[in-house]
């Protein structure tokens, strides 16, 4: 018989534990919760996505909410959370203090601002004045009606577009001005009706078989970093790991028990499926989840990849060969029994994640549902008795603030077309288990060690940074372990505070890989959860808790941190590159030095395009103080194909400039006219069609089609930018180096 597709959608929902336990007057929490994400995430992303999905019952999904972000909901539900946002936000306007004013300016446009900014007109007047005039002048101009607009917006905007038709919502979206303090608690009160709304939902709906609801270890620590810091040596082996060995196994049962009586408790049964903190596995945490009561855990293809020894190849258009191998659920076999795990598609993932928010609703939909038909004639053409299940896995909630109105018409888009096609069916994991349960088979001990970022656990261990807060970590464990009259019963603060301080948030935001202009918050709330353990065991706390464990400022030069997709108008909007990688210019060493009128290069990809921004010294114009043509010149390590030099007079013979290349684009900087060209034999180079977007403005910004370069996803490249005037050599950028691409 032949099957259908089927295709699990897992949403993972999580936010870390914002809440202060410190009282320390070093460290003493001004509010109750630091940050106030739960709150507007709460509005903006839980409750949405479930109502959509009800809408079309023939489609069945599951969803894992995390313990701790439950518990704080919970909180905000109950009136009894509060976060600095939020005070100020039901702060009488003559009463805010210099110190709120100053808070007010700078951290109430937190938002992307196409999507959640832009499309308010008052909402957008005020960041313009902040972007364009700068936050002294906003502090010395700003009238109070201007804070209470801002105050109200900042939590009106995050209100998810489904609930507009709310008449009270409506109403406040309409009035756009002028809103009182009346105004703001009314919206406080909608943001709490919200909120108790959500877990109700999911449970009816996973009552009525649409939705398989799963959760997470307590606080979403790393388990095998629990285990043991040296497992994160199995992919690393030249990990320079923590001066102190964590080493503490028996901490994931307490989180896996915590949480599964957390969830029995809040949904009436006990869960089925496990999602394990940022996918990630290894063979010492098996036992102990399989003997909590877990039926299935899901990772990464990445895990799966280093599990089998087989690396997944993709074709030009991104779908991935030797598909039955990723495309089925396995079973973990060990001495405690087995588990079922699946494995999740990370490029399909990553699309909704990253990608599909810079195109049309309709043609991102279309594009994956056109992903999924491919699959689907796959498993036809192999003639395979075994179905497939397609398991697209992703954060539900950070990717829809880059969608337009939070990923509705997108949504509503998908489903619609996933409805209307027979050969496609949504299924949650347990149900697919159930009807076909895993016949592959892996060995326990044979299952990699790695999560869902490359495989690895570097994200969270290794750099210095990291490191001392692991060490940090251990000591705090140690001196609970020292006093074992302490028990959960009998003193919850201590147990509590070690759970939220081995959650896995604070390593993400701590040394390289990731940064936000909320680092310091993290870096303190990690400190306070520590502090928590000493005080509640009335031990003294080490002096090193009340300095940073890193110090935080913005990184020069540095690698792309994420995917991109800046609007290319020129203007450099800075949201639109923050993750994007960065290379100083102007204040280098070498040929270009000081005087160089490029001062800085940005650069970047999503699935679609290469992304390249130059920023120019002010005032700066193409033709006079800047040589007007540019070249881009691509570079294939280790691949066999045609190159040709660069072709320009007068090109030093040095490397990487005495490199062959295979394609060029040539932006002419006055016209802001491109030619792309690719090599051909005898170094010659032949004219190609390109879709490349550029613009010049107060800087220069480029999008370069992957199509254009006609590259599969996972290949390398190099690139490097050379300036010319009149087909002569003037300089070359970035100095003695090339810049490192890879296709995602």
């Amino acid at each position: 018989m032949s099957h259908p597709l089927y295709i699990a959608f897992i949403w993972h929902q999580h936010q870390p534990l914002y809440k202060s336990p410190g009282s320390d007057v070093s460290l003493s929490p001004s509010q109750h919760y630091r940050l106030p994400w739960v709150r507007l995430h709460g509005t903006k992303d839980y409750l949405d996505l479930v109502l959509l999905l009800e809408q079309y019952p023939k489609l069945h999904q599951t969803v894992n909410l995390v313990p701790s972000l439950i518990l704080q909901l919970e909180d905000y539900i109950a009136g009894t959370a509060f976060d600095p946002y939020l005070t100020a936000s039901l702060t009488p306007d003559e009463q805010l203090t210099q110190q709120q004013r100053e808070f007010i300016i700078q951290h109430f446009f937190d938002a992307n601002h196409h999507t959640l900014i832009d499309p308010h007109p008052r909402y957008a007047e005020l960041y313009q004045q902040r972007q364009e005039k700068g936050q002294a002048w906003c502090l010395a101009n700003w009238e109070l009606p201007d804070y209470g607009d801002l105050l109200a917006w900042h939590n009106l905007a995050w209100i998810d577009p489904l609930f507009w038709d709310d008449p009270q919502i409506a109403a406040w979206l309409k009035q756009g001005r002028n809103f009182t303090l009346s105004d703001r608690q009314r919206i406080y009160s909608k943001q709490r009706e919200i909120l108790g709304r959500i877990i109700p939902q999911h449970r009816k709906m996973q009552e009525a078989g649409q939705l398989e609801v799963t959760t997470t270890p307590y606080t979403h620590p790393i388990l095998p970093l629990l285990a043991d810091t040296n497992s994160g040596r199995v992919a690393v082996p030249n990990m320079t790991l923590p001066q102190q060995r964590f080493q503490w196994a028996e901490d994931i049962p307490r989180h896996l028990r915590k949480a599964w009586n957390f969830y029995k408790d809040r949904f009436g049964q006990i869960p089925r499926g496990l999602w394990p903190s940022e996918q990630s596995v290894s063979p010492e945490i098996l036992p102990y989840i399989i003997n909590q009561g877990f039926k299935w855990i899901c990772s990464d293809e990445a895990v799966l990849g280093w599990t089998l020894k087989h690396f997944f190849h993709r074709d030009g258009a991104g779908n991935v060969q030797q598909p039955e191998l990723l495309y089925q659920p396995y079973r973990l076999q060990t001495a405690e029994g087995d588990l079922s795990i699946v494995f999740r598609d990370h490029r399909l993932s990553d699309l909704i994640g990253f990608t599909y928010s810079a195109m049309p609703a309709k043609q991102a939909a279309a594009d994956l549902v056109g992903h999924l038909q491919a699959i689907a004639k796959m498993q036809r053409d192999s003639q395979s008795e075994q179905p497939w299940l397609v398991t697209i896995a992703l954060d539900g909630e950070n990717c829809w603030e880059f969608y337009p109105q939070d990923g509705k018409p997108f949504l509503e888009a998908l489903y619609k077309s996933l409805s209307d096609e027979p050969r496609l069916k949504l299924v949650t994991v347990s149900e697919f288990l159930e009807e076909f349960p895993a016949t592959a088979t892996i060995p326990g001990e044979q299952l990699h060690s790695g999560s869902w970022v490359d495989g690895n656990f570097t994200t969270w261990i290794g750099d210095r940074a990291k490191n001392r807060a692991w060490d940090y970590l251990t000591a705090a464990r140690e001196m609970l372990a020292s006093h074992p009259e302490a028990t959960e019963e009998n003193n919850p603060e201590a147990w509590e505070a070690l759970y939220a301080a081995e959650g896995s948030d604070w390593f993400w935001w701590f040394g390289a890989g990731h940064s936000s202009n909320q680092d310091a918050i993290f870096d303190r709330l990690f400190r306070e959860h520590l502090f928590g353990i000493y005080k509640a065991l009335n031990e003294p706390v080490p002096p090193y808790l009340k300095q940073p464990v890193e110090i935080h400022q913005a990184q020069t030069n540095h690698a792309p941190q994420g995917f991109i997709h800046p609007v290319i108008d020129g203007k450099g909007d800075e949201q639109d590159w923050d993750k994007a990688g960065r290379i100083e210019i102007g204040g280098a060493r070498g040929t270009m030095h000081n005087s160089s009128v490029i001062q800085r290069l940005w650069y970047g990809v999503d699935h679609l395009n290469f992304y390249l921004r130059l920023d120019f010294k002010s005032g700066a114009a193409p033709g006079q103080d800047l040589p007007a043509e540019l070249n881009l010149l691509w570079f294939y390590p280790e691949k066999t194909m045609v190159n040709s030099p660069v072709p320009l007079a007068d090109v030093p013979d040095a490397a990487p400039l005495n490199y062959l290349f295979h394609h060029l684009l040539e932006v002419n900087l006055l016209t802001q006219s491109i030619q792309f060209r690719e090599a051909g034999d005898n170094h010659q180079w032949h004219p190609r069609f390109s879709r490349a977007q550029v613009a010049l403005n107060n800087c220069l910004e480029l999008a370069v089609p992957w199509a254009d370069l006609q590259v599969p996803p996972d290949y390398p490249l190099r690139l490097i930018l050379v300036l010319a005037d009149q087909g002569h050599f003037c300089n070359y950028l970035p100095e003695n180096a090339l810049i490192p691409i890879e296709v995602p």
